[in-house]
């Protein structure tokens, strides 16, 4: 594949864009910033595009020549000082690059959304690509990724090959930061520096190792049905089971406080007031709390089916990413 990739410097983009040199295949990646493409320059066939997901004329221009293009260029975190940016860059953003993409003659488009906008599931029964949502987003990540997918599925019919994929929780090997925020909880309790157990511990959430969010991601470019979304993740397990998880493989059981609800959103509104004053990103905020006290029982079912996807277990993907931070040196 000729591929143009956005969201290059990104926990999944990373380990994309290594997947697909390793497999290859040429790859332009955009970056806004030549500073930026330094952890991926030496890579065979990969080459940067200087620009961001603003410049349609520049997108155009990247995208010429290629036959397929990974759009994974999101905003993902739960705060920004600036509201109009999420709608920018996860809407209107994708619509640049559509345009772009239509217009440079690319013959087929992945469009990373999340498994967010299919959810939650109503019990513990893990629901599919055709669940019919009946909540209200929680946030505007939720909300301007579906929008996004609306897109995505009107230029699909209308004759270009789009797949959606949508990951659930991912993890495994990459930047320890909020943008891997599951790979960061790992570390902080393997240090003995977690001890929440949100809510009662029950609420059930889906876990995907990164490298079976890579494979779903070059699957859906070669076989993926054009105008069709696919869940890519892993075990379905509650936060008390991930924690027991995390137990047996380190060998040390922490002691958790159970932090009801009503304390995790009142906190979570005091550092969303903060942020007002200080500017300072929260960790989280209400909405996202309310989010993850729903159960995200989900079917990775289609995937399997379609695109072969074979997901490791939770505890398989856990040991890999305990042993990866151990030798980077992520668990002093």
């Amino acid at each position: 594949m000729n591929c143009f990739l956005t969201g290059a410097n990104g926990f999944i983009g990373i380990r994309l864009v290594e997947e697909l040199s390793a497999g290859g295949h040429t790859v332009r990646c955009l970056v806004r910033s030549p500073e930026k493409f330094s952890s991926l320059s030496g890579l065979p066939g990969v080459t940067p595009v200087i620009g961001d997901i603003d410049s349609w004329h520049i997108l155009e221009a990247a995208a010429r020549g290629c036959d397929t293009v990974f759009h994974l260029a999101a905003f993902a975190k739960p705060w920004s000082k600036d509201k109009s940016l999420p709608f920018r860059v996860n809407v209107t953003g994708t619509e640049n690059l559509l345009k772009a993409a239509k217009k440079a003659g690319v013959k087929r488009l992945v469009f990373t959304s999340s498994a967010a906008v299919i959810g939650p599931s109503p019990g513990v029964d893990p629901i599919d690509e055709e669940f019919p949502r009946a909540v209200p987003f929680f946030n505007e990540y939720e909300e301007t990724k579906a929008a996004a997918e609306e897109l995505v599925r009107s230029y699909s019919r209308d004759g270009m090959e789009c797949v959606i994929v949508n990951p659930t929780r991912v993890y495994g090997p990459g930047p320890v930061n909020e943008s891997n925020s599951v790979t960061r909880m790992i570390s902080m309790y393997a240090r003995g520096r977690w001890r929440i157990l949100p809510g009662d511990g029950t609420c059930v959430g889906n876990y995907v190792f990164v490298d079976d969010v890579i494979r779903g991601h070059i699957q859906a470019a070669l076989k993926g049905r054009p105008g069709h979304r696919y869940i890519l993740g892993g075990d379905n397990i509650t936060f008390i089971q991930f924690f027991d998880t995390l137990a047996n493989l380190t060998g040390r059981r922490r002691w958790l406080v159970r932090f009801p609800v009503s304390l995790m959103t009142i906190a979570a509104r005091l550092m969303e007031w903060q942020a007002g004053i200080t500017g300072i990103a929260p960790l989280i905020t209400a909405p996202w709390v309310k989010k993850y006290l729903n159960h995200w029982s989900l079917s990775s079912r289609k995937a399997m089916e379609e695109l072969g996807l074979h997901p490791v277990s939770f505890a398989g993907g856990a040991k890999i990413t305990l042993e990866w931070l151990k030798e980077t040196g992520n668990l002093k």
